[in-house]
């Protein structure tokens, strides 16, 4: 019997065989040729991924919160005011981050669910000359997906820079970098970049590097800092050995590998896959009668779905039938509706079976609750829908 659930949350993902497979090598040095080469192509291939050719890419081993912490600590300094788009969880993090260096923060909000309109965004900037505006394009707490390229265009009216939090969107949702005005995109390796966790990755666009390399401050975190980090990662795409901090040898060698399978389905496609995925996932999950977190359509992530619980069946109790029946689904993140809803990650090498096997034990787990619906319901819905 196998011996391990279908693991269908917001990160860690399902991974390619070809990425554990480079994860179970022997560990390298970090100055031996192979590394430095893999290295050198990882740090190329993350420019074609995050669509920004002429960017600067960081690969720093941590999680998606040091990335965050990376952006915040090296762009703002004590009294610069910042505005973070606000859609959940993440977003107050955000928040916080930007406040630990000495940011003015203001967030503008939106109901739970929902994201803030770009003319309350507008109105916020046009009001206090800001310095950077933060957007967590997929907050992971609410599924909620925002409109990162209208608010590049806001960014560039109005002369700020513009920050996104990709940690659970890129690789998986639409993101043009360079084209729609974005300064700073970070990421984690465990979601839909397909590695496994402990790689924060960043990209940082030219006008930004100059927004640093302008501080009349020093950078307030020592590890973080990237007058640490830049001659390292510039040393090993030029093909030449360097040093800060061990880089995590393995995970790099893996995020190499994942980097040319995303680069080999192309980035269209993999984005179309995506939406045909969350399509299905969301059909299945309206057939159930079950509602969303998202309040509309067109800001409900593609990365991910966030289903509220029927009226009568105890939350914990059905995801834990949901694991007995060979899925793994993760609970509630957002303090205020914790125990109304469940999330399911569809990102990274997911595609139909893992969503039809995930939509048949959500079926098992529901009836066992005594949650009454049509059987297969979900299962015919999810199908059709990959079809339209």
């Amino acid at each position: 019997m196998k011996n391990r659930s279908l693991l269908m949350i917001p990160g860690p993902v399902e991974f390619e065989p070809a990425v554990l497979a480079e994860m179970g090598s022997p560990t390298t040095s970090h100055l031996a040729p192979g590394f430095i080469e893999a290295f050198g192509q990882a740090l190329e291939g993350m420019r074609q991924v995050f669509l920004c050719p002429e960017g600067q890419p960081f690969v720093i081993a941590g999680t998606g919160t040091l990335a965050m912490d990376s952006a915040g600590a090296n762009l703002v300094e004590p009294g610069d005011r910042a505005l973070v788009v606000n859609t959940g969880y993440f977003g107050d993090r955000f928040g916080m981050i930007l406040e630990r260096y000495g940011a003015q923060v203001t967030h503008v909000r939106a109901a739970i669910g929902d994201c803030p309109a770009l003319e309350e965004v507008e109105k916020a900037l046009s009001q206090v000359e800001y310095k950077l505006v933060t957007v967590t394009q997929v907050d992971t707490s609410t599924g909620v997906l925002v409109d990162i390229a209208a608010l590049g265009k806001l960014a560039r009216m109005y002369g700020v820079l513009l920050v996104v939090d990709g940690v659970c969107s890129l690789a998986g949702e639409e993101l043009k970098m360079s084209e729609w005005g974005v300064d700073l995109t970070l990421t984690a390796s465990q979601k839909a970049v397909g590695v496994p966790p402990g790689l924060a990755l960043l990209m940082v666009s030219q006008h930004a590097l100059e927004s640093f390399k302008a501080r009349r401050n020093p950078v307030l975190n020592y590890y973080a800092d990237w007058n640490n980090w830049l001659p390292v990662m510039q040393a090993y795409e030029a093909r030449k050995a360097s040093y800060f901090a061990t880089p995590a040898v393995n995970l790099v060698y893996a995020l190499n590998v994942s980097l040319g399978l995303i680069l080999a389905e192309g980035m269209e496609a993999r984005i179309e896959r995506h939406r045909k995925i969350s399509r299905s996932c969301k059909a299945a999950i309206q057939a159930l009668g079950l509602e969303q977190v998202p309040v509309r359509p067109e800001v409900a992530a593609h990365t991910m779905s966030a289903p509220r619980f029927p009226a009568g069946v105890n939350g914990p109790d059905f995801v834990t039938r949901v694991g007995r029946a060979g899925v793994t689904l993760a609970r509630g993140l957002h303090p205020a509706i914790r125990s109304e809803y469940f999330r399911i990650g569809h990102m990274g090498s997911v595609n139909l079976g893992d969503i039809l096997a995930t939509i048949g034990a959500i079926e098992i787990a529901l009836k066992e609750c005594g949650y009454q619906f049509t059987a297969g319901a979900g299962l015919a819905a999810a199908a059709a829908a990959i079809n339209e």
